[in-house]
Parts: C-alpha cells; sequence; structure tokens
C-alpha cells in the first residue's frame, strides 16, 4: 500500500494496480484540451472577440454625405402659378471630422479588440483550473477506492482471527460480532469510495460533455513545474489592454471637443430665366458652450482606476502565488512524511498486534485501535492531497499553464 499512496503524488509513478491495457489512460493535459473544445464559455468568448473585430471594422467608417432636393415658388397665385417661377436646388453636403476623430475611435476599437483577445485567454485558464481541479479529485478518488478495499480486507483477515479465537474459547463472543460489524463498515466504506469515484469521474467528463463510463485516467499527480512563470501572461495581458482602452478612451473624448464641420456645394435651376447657378457653402459649429470637458475629465479618472487597479491585481497575485506555493509545498512534505514515515510505522504496528493477538498477549481493542490508526493516516494523505490540488491548481491557473499563447504552448 505504501508504494502504490505515494506513486499518487508522483507524476508518472507505476501503480500496483495497473489500467487494462485496452484503456489508454487520460492524461491532464488531454482532459483540458477535450474541456476546451467543448466549451460553450470559450465559444461565447470567441463570439465576443469577432464582435470587438467588428467594431473596429465600423469605427474606420467616415460620416455619411447627404443630397437634398429643394424646390422654391413651384407653386403660387398669379405670377407664381405651377413651375412659372419655380427654383430647384440640388446640393450634396459631407461633414468632416476634425480632431483626428476617426483615428481615435480607431485605436479605441484596436484596444477592444486585444481586450477580448486577452479575456478569452483568461477564461481558458479558469476552465483549465476548474478541469484540473475536477481531475486531481477523481485521481484521488481513485486512491481512496482502492485504500477503502484494502480496509476491507484487512477487516476480513481480522475476522477470521478473531472467529478463530472465540471458537477456542479465548475471546468472548461479543468479539466476533464486532468483527462482523467492522466488515460491514468497510464494506459500506467501499460503496462510498466507489459512488465518490464514479462522481469524480462523471464531473470530470461533463466539462467535455461526456458520462464518465469507463473512462480511465492518469494516476500520477504532476509535482510543481519549476521553471513556471513568475505570472500567468493571460492575466498581464488583459491588464495591460484594459488601461490601453481606458487611455484610447481619454483621447476619443479629447478629439469629440473639437468642433466637426460641414462643406456643400450643388445646383440651382431657375425656372423664370432658365439660368443655372452654382452653390457653396460651410457650416461651422461655434463650440461656446460644450468642449465635452465632463466628459474627458471622467475618461481621465477612467484610465487612473484602470491604471490603479491594474497594479493592486498584479501585487495580489504575486502575495497569493507566493502564499500557495507554500502552501503546495507543506501539503506536497505532509502527504509524502506520512507515506514514508508515519504509515510504515502504523503498518509494523498493527503486523505486532496482530501477532501478539494471536499469542493471546492483546486484546481484539487493540488490533481495531491499531487498525484504526491506519485508516485515520489514510484519511490524513487524504487531506493533504486534498489541499495539495487546491493549492496547485491555483498555482497552474495563476502562472498560465494551460495559456494557449504561452511560449511553452506554442512549442509544443
Amino acid at each position: 500500500m505504501t508504494f502504490r499512496m505515494r506513486a499518487a503524488l508522483l507524476a508518472g509513478a507505476a501503480l500496483s494496480m495497473a489500467t487494462p491495457a485496452a484503456a489508454e489512460p487520460l492524461t491532464l493535459r488531454q482532459a483540458v484540451e477535450r474541456a476546451i473544445t467543448a466549451s460553450p464559455d470559450l465559444k461565447a468568448s470567441g463570439a465576443g472577440v469577432d464582435a470587438a473585430r467588428t467594431e473596429q471594422i465600423q469605427a474606420r467608417v467616415r460620416p455619411n454625405p447627404t443630397l437634398s432636393v429643394e424646390a422654391e415658388n413651384f407653386a403660387g397665385s398669379g405670377a407664381y402659378g405651377p413651375f412659372g417661377q419655380s427654383e430647384v436646388t440640388v446640393s450634396y453636403e459631407q461633414p468632416i471630422e476634425r480632431g483626428s476623430k476617426r483615428e481615435a475611435r480607431i485605436a479605441h476599437a484596436a484596444s477592444s479588440v486585444a481586450l477580448a483577445e486577452a479575456e478569452a485567454r483568461v477564461a481558458r485558464l479558469d476552465l483549465a483550473r476548474a478541469v484540473q481541479r475536477a481531475f486531481i479529485d477523481a485521481q484521488i478518488a481513485e486512491q481512496l477506492v482502492w485504500i477503502a478495499g484494502e480496509r476491507l480486507r484487512l477487516e476480513r483477515e481480522m475476522r477470521t482471527e478473531a472467529v478463530r479465537r472465540v471458537r477456542g474459547y479465548k475471546d468472548p463472543l461479543f468479539v466476533e460480532t464486532r468483527a462482523e460489524a467492522r466488515i460491514v463498515e468497510a464494506e459500506l466504506a467501499v460503496r462510498e469510495a466507489t459512488a465518490k469515484r464514479d462522481a469524480a469521474t462523471a464531473l470530470l467528463a461533463s466539462y467535455w460533455g461526456g458520462d464518465g463510463a469507463g473512462l480511465a485516467i492518469d494516476e500520477g499527480i504532476e509535482k510543481p513545474d519549476p521553471d513556471a512563470p513568475p505570472l500567468a501572461e493571460a492575466d498581464a495581458a488583459m491588464l495591460d489592454a484594459a488601461v490601453a482602452r481606458a487611455r484610447a478612451g481619454v483621447v476619443v473624448e479629447q478629439s469629440r471637443a473639437v468642433q466637426d464641420f460641414s462643406v456643400s456645394g450643388g445646383a440651382r435651376f431657375l425656372r423664370e430665366t432658365n439660368d443655372v447657378v452654382v452653390l457653396a457653402g460651410v457650416s461651422i459649429p461655434l463650440g461656446r458652450f460644450d468642449r465635452n470637458q465632463g466628459n474627458i475629465e471622467r475618461a481621465q479618472a477612467e484610465r487612473r482606476r484602470v491604471e490603479y487597479q491594474s497594479e493592486a491585481n498584479r501585487l495580489e497575485r504575486l502575495r497569493r502565488l507566493a502564499a500557495l506555493r507554500a502552501d503546495a509545498d507543506a501539503a506536497r512534505v505532509r502527504a509524502e512524511g506520512i507515506m514514508e514515515q508515519v504509515y510504515p510505522k502504523a503498518v509494523k504496528t498493527l503486523a505486532q498486534v496482530r501477532e501478539g493477538y494471536g499469542r493471546g498477549g492483546f486484546r481484539f481493542s487493540d488490533v481495531q485501535d491499531a487498525a484504526d490508526t491506519i485508516i485515520a493516516i489514510q484519511g490524513q494523505w487524504a487531506e493533504a492531497m486534498t489541499r495539495y490540488r487546491d493549492a496547485q491548481s491555483e498555482i497552474d491557473r495563476l502562472t498560465g499553464r494551460f495559456d494557449a499563447a504561452s511560449p511553452a504552448e506554442t512549442q509544443k
């Protein structure tokens, strides 16, 4: 048992109960890729990127011109009978954007695309974290099924010893009854562990629309990567993109402070003399009251907020990553210490007590206590591994292990 449970902590270790050759074990990376392919959340993020790109296309469009047709004096009385002295004017007017409004719109839309792409990368990391937790849960649950089976085997051996002593009138009858009750408890523990294993596997498979039936997963729980980057590039990219968009928003509002004007030109037909005259005009807003100052100051305040928030987020992630790494190391050391130091001594103690019980030197309650100690140690191992799962999945999230745009992922 020691070798199997220790192997559960070390990546790539072969366990005593091998997976059937027909079932190829699913690795963590494969599970993440399956979930990414099937995730509606990531498809929604992709649609968000497409929407941002269409906004970028729209930002390049210039204002539409206006074509006007105006008729004067086309009907009236006396000399102004129908079309007698009518004047028809056809004019073409084109708004002219000033203050680099179009360039500011394009830059703002480009920053929105960058932000949407970064948010899609972050959504991928969030999904990978959830899948990783479910994957390690399934691995731990598989180990707990094996542990429960070992406990049942041990309880049956203890019952055999108890029955032999009861039949030999060396122990009272309740010893056999107690041994039978412990077997029932162990059988219930096996069923419970099996149900939890099936539920954990089903939860994992649900990330890509599966049901978990017949799913075999890799048994090696991976250690932290010593070469992991300090922080995920995706988070930094998202925060940088948010800052860039806030700055572009300031430029957009500043450009709106500059008034646009319109130029127009056309022709007028004079029915009375059958002459045509050319017209030209320009419309210039005075901009006396509205200089967009309130919106400019609002955008500048928003830019400062995003900049401060970005830096605060970066510092918080650094602090959390340091704490998580310490917690993961502590959980891993505890799990390994339990299996390498505490567990072997408990097993040896149980063997010695059973041997003494067989010779009549101990009571059955002593054997029970020694067996219960092993059960408690196994529970401590499972608790330490769960702590390790929580910490390591968060570490991989913060360092961007499954970031599609990271250099490591690109090389692979």
